[in-house]
């Protein structure tokens, strides 16, 4: 767009359209400026970390040593199995993940019941880890009488209580936390595919059949073929680069004798290295970087075409697809009626003083307040309250101006720039905290101070505005080309448009808004790295409240309640904003 005046008047000449849409770029200088508080950001706390870990990986005091610290790191006890496992959580969950929201995404359609089964799958989307890590420690106690699950394995399998079953012994603490996390993440793929679901052409289907296809031809041509493999893909990247942050749920849900038998490289790394730089913790925090990079260049084979499919024409009226059968619906019921089992668990235990819920199980004893007046009178938790409450909306205000602002003049490169900028983005995006976790709290010692509220709230916004800036920036790109005349004409300047995409692009901002905050609200890892005696969030005291898991656990349940409502609210209340924020734009 350019003014220039004509017969004396001031014109404004519109010369943003397809052919031309890179007009639409800001000038140099003002590309420059929108860029720099990002690319500050994310070189001082994300790329030059990340270089500062690969150095230590292969030296000593500044000394070439090649491979010797991953000699050294491989070659101690348990590393091995720690790898394995590692895999294990990368390929497993994740394939479980995919096929179960699949399932209840197909089989919570067009249904009555169909609307409350998505809803009581998406509460624990919203729960911290450290909560759902609460919750199944609660189910999984080896005592019969505090734990339910355990209690329940003793009576199928015909034993005793002192014979019961042990879910979080060593052979099967692997099994348990992997059900904790399929639980909590199954909701998110029943959403994903939903909307898959929901936006694909019922035309396709008849065209099939047309052709003289049965189901199994409508399944494969007219639904898997042309959206669900992608979106497979999607979820299953999503659900693998999630298990690499398991790191909340194998501390607070672990008992100590037992964490060894469960640990990954998430906890292996700090177990090395912890908010430090050394050599072999470097070298493990190397391998772990380069099998997560590895992974999402192979996701990003697979889900480069745009997702979901282009939006119907207006005035379309697409058949709706039939019912599910009556068997697809038994079973979206009966997982909703399980899913609900644990938030049951956590509410009934929070529901009795500390002494009944550390002597006996929930249900042997009447429900009373005890926990939460103990836990409400005192000024730790309303301590921890407010000051997650100030960092989380700090963080996420700051995330989404410096993410708005290099969204904007992102989102019109094309090709390969395009691209590169993508996989840049994702690659920031997906880097364990371990790994950088020493160079990090240099860099604040040296720019701030290790462990104060500002050290803490600067790291969660390096951390947070990769991804912010690729769901923008992609919502940007897809935005039609009359929508950007519109913005430019409308705009005399370039914060002018920016402010109006910004309105078109309502879902994008609002879901990068929730996550961020939810994000940061139901963080342990960060807060345990960085945070100091003046900055202690939420998800830290729920974890120092866990290390006497049984005497505190009313206490813990209160707590995990909580500090449980307002993730949940802010999630329900905008999941259809996230779906649609987050699939804006496909993948680029």
């Amino acid at each position: 767009m350019s003014e220039t005046r004509v017969l004396g008047e001031l014109a404004v000449l519109d010369d943003v359209g397809p052919p031309r849409r890179g007009r639409a770029y800001p000038a140099a200088g003002a590309t420059s400026a929108l860029l720099l508080p990002a690319a500050v950001l994310l070189g001082g706390l994300v790329l030059w970390p990340v270089l500062r870990t690969l150095h230590a990986s292969v030296t000593t005091d500044g000394r070439w040593v090649g491979a010797e610290h991953f000699r050294t790191a491989l070659a101690a006890p348990g590393t091995g199995a720690v790898v394995g496992r590692t895999v294990l959580w990368a390929l497993l969950v994740p394939a479980v993940v995919t096929a179960l929201g699949y399932l209840l995404a197909v089989a919570s359609r067009r249904s009555q019941e169909g609307g409350l089964v998505r809803l009581i799958l998406l509460v624990p989307v919203a729960l911290p880890l450290v909560v759902t890590g609460v919750t199944f420690r609660l189910m999984y106690d080896p005592d019969p009488s505090r734990g339910l699950a355990t209690l329940v394995a003793a009576r199928l399998t015909g034993r005793s209580a002192e014979d019961a079953p042990q879910l979080l012994g060593p052979g099967l603490v692997t099994v348990a936390l992997m059900s904790a996390f399929v639980w909590a993440w199954v909701g998110l793929a029943v959403l994903v595919f939903r909307a898959a679901l929901d936006r694909v052409p019922p035309s396709l289907a008849d065209a099939v059949r047309a052709y003289g296809g049965g189901r199994r031809h409508v399944l494969w041509d007219a639904q898997w073929r042309p959206l669900l493999l992608r979106t497979v893909a999607v979820v299953f990247a999503l659900v693998a680069l999630g298990t690499s942050r398991t790191f909340d749920l194998i501390l607070v849900m672990t008992p100590g004798s037992v964490r060894d038998d469960a640990a990954v490289l998430a906890l292996r790394v700090w177990q090395t290295s912890g908010g430090t730089t050394t050599g072999p913790g470097a070298a493990l925090g190397v391998i772990w970087l380069v099998a997560v990079v590895a992974g999402m260049l192979v996701a990003a084979l697979f889900v480069r075409q745009a997702w979901p499919p282009p939006r119907a024409e207006a005035g379309s009226k697409p058949t709706p697809p039939a019912p599910p059968r009556r068997l697809f619906r038994l079973l979206a019921a009966a997982a909703a009626a399980a899913w609900l089992i644990p938030l049951v668990v956590l509410v009934a235990t929070s529901a009795h003083g500390q002494v009944d819920a550390a002597a006996r199980g929930w249900w042997s004893a009447p429900p009373g307040a005890g926990s939460y007046r103990a836990l409400l009178t005192g000024g730790e938790l309303w301590r921890a309250l407010g000051f997650t409450l100030l960092l989380a909306t700090v963080v996420t205000a700051t995330v989404l101006v410096i993410a708005l602002l290099a969204a904007y003049p992102l989102a019109w490169l094309t090709g390969p720039a395009a691209q590169a900028t993508g996989l840049l983005l994702m690659a920031a995006t997906i880097v364990p905290v371990q790994v950088i976790a020493g160079p990090v709290n240099e860099v604040l010692g040296v720019v701030l101070s290790s462990g104060t509220a500002r050290g803490l709230a600067l790291v969660h916004v390096a951390l947070g505005v990769p991804f912010a800036v690729l769901v923008l920036r992609n919502a940007f790109a897809d935005l039609p080309a009359e929508q950007v005349r519109g913005a430019r004409l409308g705009g005399r300047r370039w914060w002018g448009t920016l402010r109006r995409l910004g309105r078109h692009n309502l879902p994008a901002v609002v879901a990068v808004s929730v996550l961020e905050f939810v994000q940061v609200w139901n963080d342990l890892v960060v807060g345990l790295l960085f945070s100091g005696p003046e900055a202690t969030p939420l998800g830290l005291f729920l974890a120092g409240q866990s290390r006497g898991f049984v005497s505190n656990s009313g206490v813990l349940a209160a707590g995990s309640v909580l500090a449980s409502v307002l993730p949940v609210v802010l999630i329900v209340l905008a999941r259809r904003q996230l779906v649609a924020g987050l699939v804006a734009g496909g993948v680029r």
